[in-house]
This record gives C-alpha cells, sequence and structure tokens, in this order.
C-alpha cells in the first residue's frame, strides 16, 4: 500500500479534498481534462479524459485510493456521468485502490420534508435523480461482488471557497450580494434546508479514503443545523456588513432562463429541495469518527473572505 492518493476531478470539492489529503501528509495526484489551477508545488497532476479508460488507469496506477469527485455539466448527466464513474471505477480496480465515491442525495427522492438518512430506499423521481441511483447501484454490485472496495460520501447542495456557479449559494447570493445586487434563490426562502460545506466534504471523503471502517458503507456529510435559506442569507450579509435584499426567482422565470440555457432548465426538477424542508442527516458519519459540521457562521465567514480575496477573473 502506498501513501499516493489520486483525486479524479479539480473542481470544488476535488481542490478541496486535496487541501485535507495534503493537510494528513500523503501524496496526491490530481486528475483532470486541462489541469488545475494554483495546485500546491508538490502536487502531481494528470491532464486527460478520465473516460478514456487507458488514460484513467495510468493515471491511477499505484494509488491507495482512487476519489471520484467529477461532475460533468449539468444537462449532460445522463450521457457522460455513467461511462466516466465506469472508467475511474475500472482505474481503482487495476490499481488495486480502494474507491471513494462523491455523490449528492438526488438518489433519495423527494421526502416530503422527512430528514434524509443513509436507511431510506433509492426512490429517485427525476431524470438527474435516476441518473444517480443508477450509478450508485452499479458500484453496489461492484462491491458486492467483490471487484471494489468502495466507500460512498453524500452531501446536501454546497457552498464554500471556490464553489461559484455550481453553488445555489456562490455567483448567485454571494457574488450578486458583493457586487452590490440583490440575492437570487430558488423556491421558498423560509424553508429549512442543509447546506454542505465544500471543506467538510472534502474532510470526509479523506476519512473515508484512509479509514479501514468506511469501507462498504454510504456516509453522510454531517452539515450544520439546517436554517431557512433566508436566515443564510442574513447570515452572509453580516459577514459582508452590508444589507442584502432577497429575490426568490420565481418557477417561471427558470423555465424562461431555461430556453436559452440547458444547465438552468435542469434546475426546474430540482426545486422540490427548495419548497419544503430538506434536511440531511449526517450523524452517522459524526457518531463513527467524531467529526462533525463546521459551524455555519464560521463556514459562511471564510466562504465571504474567500469571495472578497477572489481574482477578478477565475477561481
Amino acid at each position: 500500500m502506498t501513501d499516493l492518493h489520486v483525486v479524479f476531478g479539480a473542481g470544488t470539492i476535488g481542490r478541496a479534498l486535496v487541501d485535507a489529503l495534503i493537510t494528513r501528509g500523503l501524496v496526491v495526484r490530481v486528475v483532470s481534462r486541462s489541469g488545475a489551477a494554483d495546485l500546491p508545488a508538490d502536487v502531481q497532476q494528470a491532464r486527460g479524459d478520465a473516460a478514456d479508460g487507458a488514460f484513467a488507469k495510468a493515471a491511477a496506477d499505484g494509488a491507495a485510493t482512487v476519489y471520484q469527485c467529477l461532475n460533468p455539466p449539468y444537462s449532460r448527466w445522463a450521457d457522460l456521468f455513467p461511462p466516466l464513474q465506469a472508467s475511474v471505477a475500472a482505474a481503482a480496480q487495476a490499481a488495486g485502490a480502494r474507491y471513494v465515491s462523491f455523490e449528492n442525495v438526488y438518489m433519495y427522492g423527494d421526502t416530503h420534508g422527512a430528514p434524509i438518512s443513509e436507511e431510506l430506499p433509492l426512490a429517485a423521481h427525476t431524470r438527474k435523480g435516476r441518473v444517480r441511483a443508477a450509478m450508485a447501484e452499479d458500484l453496489a454490485r461492484l462491491a458486492a461482488a467483490g471487484d471494489l472496495r468502495l466507500a460512498t460520501a453524500r452531501a446536501s447542495d454546497y457552498f464554500g471557497p471556490r464553489a461559484t456557479s455550481q453553488s445555489p449559494l456562490g455567483d448567485r447570493v454571494i457574488g450578486r450580494a458583493l457586487a452590490g445586487k440583490s440575492a437570487q434563490t430558488m423556491g421558498d426562502p423560509d424553508q429549512p434546508h442543509s447546506y454542505t460545506y465544500a471543506p467538510d466534504a472534502a474532510h470526509v471523503l479523506a476519512t473515508l479514503g484512509t479509514d479501514e471502517r468506511a469501507l462498504g458503507e454510504v456516509w453522510h456529510v454531517p452539515n450544520a443545523p439546517a436554517r431557512t435559506t433566508r436566515e443564510v442569507v442574513g447570515m452572509i450579509a453580516g459577514a459582508l456588513g452590508r444589507e442584502v435584499r432577497l429575490q426568490p426567482a420565481p418557477r417561471w422565470l427558470l423555465r424562461l432562463l431555461g430556453l436559452l440555457n440547458p444547465d438552468i432548465r435542469e434546475l426546474d426538477e430540482m426545486l422540490y429541495e427548495f419548497t419544503k424542508p430538506f434536511i440531511v442527516d449526517g450523524s452517522k458519519f459524526t457518531t463513527t469518527f467524531g467529526i462533525g459540521a463546521t459551524p455555519l457562521e464560521e463556514a459562511i465567514a471564510a466562504t465571504v473572505a474567500w469571495w472578497r480575496a477572489r481574482p477578478p477573473t477565475g477561481q
């Protein structure tokens, strides 16, 4: 077993995971299509298409753990995501590495406000939820057959440093607030919602990749106690030191914008997350590993500080 940990994906979560792994003194290789910016000098990089099985196997060669943190365009999940996962899983098998899968909670479907725990059945009713459920079942079959040493992390909607357009609290909330504009949100801003802090997700992934107790299980990332989106925006305003007006986007507007932007069009089927309580239970992980969520006030302060220091272009 080596100390090499190979992270497929250099987005918000992948980059946060690199930080968490480096903190643990591990050797890290990042795999991305075009290369990741601003990586520490001692982090290895492999540039290429993870869907190419030969490339993925070469990139994962020598790994102790492979992390799947890829996230294709929202509108292309059905055709791009399953082959990406299959390629990375095959690469982990070839390397004899454990495989840590980063996922969301779409596969559970609408729980009508009931807390979302790992014991719930996969009852997806949306297109993207069914894609996620099928991918999770594919991995479970490999693990059950003894072909993959699997640990799975699932997170709620995330925010944090480097989380911009893909985060419901990113460009449309903090980014606009910094520019003196209203915060644009979805659904009912007075419903409680679990938001996952990206560094917390990274710490969960790093734990799953280094602790044998994690294997064979699904683990939800712990979140701070759920607050309403209105309260969260108020906390962001407090961190910014200015008033931030809330502007919930009506469904008709999202559908109109979706005529021009396929990724925005994909938001419509996920609005159920924001129209009733959406609570993701991460207590199983906290009870087992003794690691909880970062307090929301602290997480928001760190996120706002990152946005303030962010260069005018890029992440």
